[in-house]
């Protein structure tokens, strides 16, 4: 019998370790998205060097540090989607800002900054995307690939993301949280 799987959207996939694809290996997906169809969302602990340039240096001002451009993905490697942390949870829905959850909006990066700027504190970009056809993060999940975690609203807009996969690991209650002490390589444990 099928068994539902645990409701996603708005919450953190925390790759098991260790995962085989390196694209995920120790990866936080904050999840965008997930339905019959599929599931989208962005890996929040891989910054780049990468700065916004061009058309997007107007959103310099509202991004969140380390303000650079942070690899969402794989998938869609010319896509640039905004995340916004809104200044207020129940802000009234607009046509540049769609709410994810919580005080956590997508962003229009294609409006004027100065028409969001009132309604976000802060703005983080990212390149690409994960995604998963119909049924295919259920079954990752099933297998034991991804822990499904509460987000943080510092998990999204962490000042420190290359420590994220371990602090969000370390929070965690019990034995879970010994995860976070796993090695790269588990024959060195």
């Amino acid at each position: 019998m099928f068994a539902p799987s645990p409701q996603t959207k708005g919450r953190l996939l925390v790759a098991t370790p260790p995962l085989s694809d390196p694209h995920f290996d120790r990866s936080v997906v904050f999840v965008l998205e997930h339905h019959d169809d599929g599931a989208i969302g962005v890996i929040l602990n891989r910054p780049t060097t990468e700065a916004l340039d061009g058309p997007l240096d107007r959103w310099i001002d509202l991004q969140q540090a380390p303000s650079s451009v942070f690899e969402g993905g794989p998938v869609e490697r010319n896509a640039l989607i905004g995340l916004a942390q809104l200044r207020d949870a129940v802000a009234e829905p607009s046509e540049f800002v769609t709410q994810i959850t919580g005080s956590i909006a997508s962003a229009d990066l294609s409006a004027d900054p100065a028409l969001v700027a009132a309604a976000v504190s802060s703005v983080r970009v990212f390149r690409g995307y994960a995604g998963w056809g119909a049924g295919q993060l259920d079954d990752e999940i099933d297998e034991g690939a991804w822990l499904v975690l509460d987000a943080e609203i510092d998990d999204v807009f962490a000042s420190r993301p290359d420590e994220l996969w371990h602090d969000v690991l370390r929070r965690q209650p019990g034995r879970l949280a010994w995860l976070a002490l796993a090695p790269d390589d588990l024959s060195l444990n």
